[in-house]
């Protein structure tokens, strides 16, 4: 495989760098960002910019085989903010990258959407990919407009395109202050012994996916050929509140709260049907959320940040 990972400076797209280079593909990386100094960028090519550039773009492509579309200016909790710049900046850009992929003559589109957002609140749980997709945030919104138009590539014959819809996903490396992320923002306050701010009750459940995992899926998927839709999970919920509790048993001591008032944006709950992933890939998760906080927790700088009023959720 010969791949280009669009947005691959950042906590999934780095670990799926490496994992794509420890597996002898040849990787390419197109980011806006300066190279992160917390990977071991050896052997791939980081190209430096943005993918809306459309002469950058033309030449990142060269010699590549699979793309993978990582790249967001959003998260949920933003999103609403601003939903016309949601639209201009990720459902416009993805249709120019997905237009320039095709005018290469490149087949292969891997797309990370969002097996929480574009749900909404579960109808039936654990969520399969055939639930209704009721998006309540302008981020989920604009996954599932991503994804229908994928879709229509795929039907009209002009790509090959494979959606992936992860959970949660965490591990070392993800941002302690970046918007998502509950298990390293909550352990980085445990670490600076900082109270920890939760949105509603701490009974919000969501579906964690340790980073190791969701790269070896991310990497079995793409090689299959496989088109579809895929949710990419435990298949296991947890709320925050025992989110809480696990990082307290690492830490070895309490931790404090501060319960904030919930969020409309925020859906219920989360936990994802993963059996056609399972049958599909002969993939299945292999860390349990034990020990992927412990090594969350081991991986993170002893010197971790303070925080605003108002992170996590």
């Amino acid at each position: 495989m010969h791949a280009l990972i669009v947005g691959g400076n950042g906590f999934i797209g780095s670990h799926l760098a490496e994992g794509l280079r420890a597996g002898g593909h040849a990787v390419r990386v197109l980011d806006p960002g300066p190279a992160r100094a917390d990977t071991d960028w050896s052997g791939i090519d980081y190209v430096r910019g943005a993918y809306t550039d459309a002469v950058l773009l033309d030449a990142a492509l060269d010699g590549i085989d699979t793309v993978f579309h990582l790249a967001s200016t959003t998260v949920p909790a933003s999103s609403n903010l601003d939903p016309a710049f949601d639209v201009s900046s990720n459902l416009l850009g993805a249709l120019g990258l997905f237009a320039a992929i095709e005018a290469k003559g490149i087949r292969r589109v891997v797309f990370f959407s969002s097996g929480g957002t574009v749900y909404g609140n579960p109808e039936t749980l654990p969520m399969r990919e055939d639930h209704p997709l009721r998006p309540i945030s302008s981020y989920g919104i604009v996954k599932v407009a991503v994804e229908h138009y994928l879709r229509m590539y795929g039907h009209l014959g002009r790509l090959d395109p494979l959606i992936l819809r992860p959970s949660n996903p965490y591990g070392p490396r993800q941002s302690a202050a970046g918007g998502q992320g509950f298990i390293a923002a909550a352990i980085a306050r445990a670490r600076a012994d900082e109270a920890l701010q939760i949105w509603g009750d701490g009974e919000i459940v969501r579906d964690y996916l340790y980073i190791d995992d969701l790269v070896d899926l991310a990497i079995r998927a793409a090689a299959s050929g496989e088109c579809g839709t895929f949710n990419a999970g435990s298949g296991d919920g947890h709320s925050l509140n025992t989110i809480r509790a696990a990082i307290e048993r690492v830490a070895g001591r309490a931790m404090r709260v501060e319960y904030l008032p919930g969020r409309g944006f925020d859906v219920r709950e989360v936990r994802l049907d993963i059996a056609a992933a399972r049958e599909r890939f002969g993939w299945t998760p292999v860390v349990d959320l034990d020990d992927g906080i412990a090594r969350t927790w081991r991986a993170l700088p002893l010197d971790t940040p303070s925080f605003p009023p108002g992170y996590p959720r």
